[in-house]
């Protein structure tokens, strides 16, 4: 079984294809550059190199979010678009459970963030459960300081993992002590191959119902609730 992977949900851009759990080919970049211009050909460079045909694929995986919110629509967009092309299947997985995957072999608890402006992270918390990874604390949209208030009550040893690492480091340490391990930073990317392992025991989704995880309203959405709130009130 040929299964392709793709995330595009935050500022890593990453494609892979996976054959029977073997990893064939792999393409990460973590650049600020446009994913709806190099998502495609990222693809089909990727598919030409292992020689492979758009036919040959069985199952497509994406990253769903949270994270970039026109990311996360480029993901998602493409990957519908092939599933319903190729009449094949389609999974997606939370952005946050992919990049906890990164540390599941650990006995720590993971926590993986993005950064959300204004003092705001997506977060949540996982742990490994023989071998599986497993979500303890739902994921959220919430103040970063108040959620290091929380984890450090917990009294455990917690990885962070996140692309916006060094910038939260020092709050991080400040909050959590010794209690915060933080890897090197290679592991702060999340990997698309991963996408695969992660969305094993996860169900195929209708194609035309799959929907971003967004964790919160983009602002502008929120702010035309808020207004149509304000006319029924008014």
């Amino acid at each position: 079984m040929y299964i392709l992977a793709m995330d595009t949900s935050n500022q890593a851009l990453g494609v892979a294809i996976v054959k029977n759990k073997e990893v064939v080919g792999e393409v990460v970049t973590n650049i600020a550059k446009n994913h709806s211009v190099r998502l495609m050909p990222a693809i089909e460079q990727l598919m030409k190199e292992v020689n492979l045909k758009p036919e040959q694929l069985d199952k497509i995986v994406v990253a769903k979010g949270p994270g970039s919110y026109t990311g996360v629509r480029i993901g998602l967009t493409t990957a519908k678009t092939l599933a319903w092309s190729l009449n094949i299947p389609v999974v997606g997985v939370s952005s946050l459970e992919l990049l906890a995957y990164r540390a599941v072999f650990s006995d720590a608890l993971i926590c993986p963030f993005f950064d959300a402006r204004r003092g705001l992270v997506y977060t949540g918390l996982y742990e490994n459960r023989q071998g599986k990874l497993v979500q303890i604390i739902e994921e959220q949209n919430t103040t970063f300081a108040d959620w290091l208030d929380r984890l450090a009550g917990l009294d455990k040893n917690v990885i962070f993992l996140s692309p916006d690492i060094e910038k939260n480091r020092e709050i991080i340490v400040e909050k959590l002590g010794s209690q915060a391990v933080i890897p090197e930073m290679a592991y702060h990317i999340p990997k698309p191959s991963d996408l695969v392992l992660v969305a094993e025991d996860k169900d195929m989704e209708e194609t035309h119902a799959l929907t971003p995880n967004y964790l919160r309203l983009a602002e502008a959405e929120a702010n035309w609730l808020e207004q149509q709130k304000d006319k029924e009130n008014g």
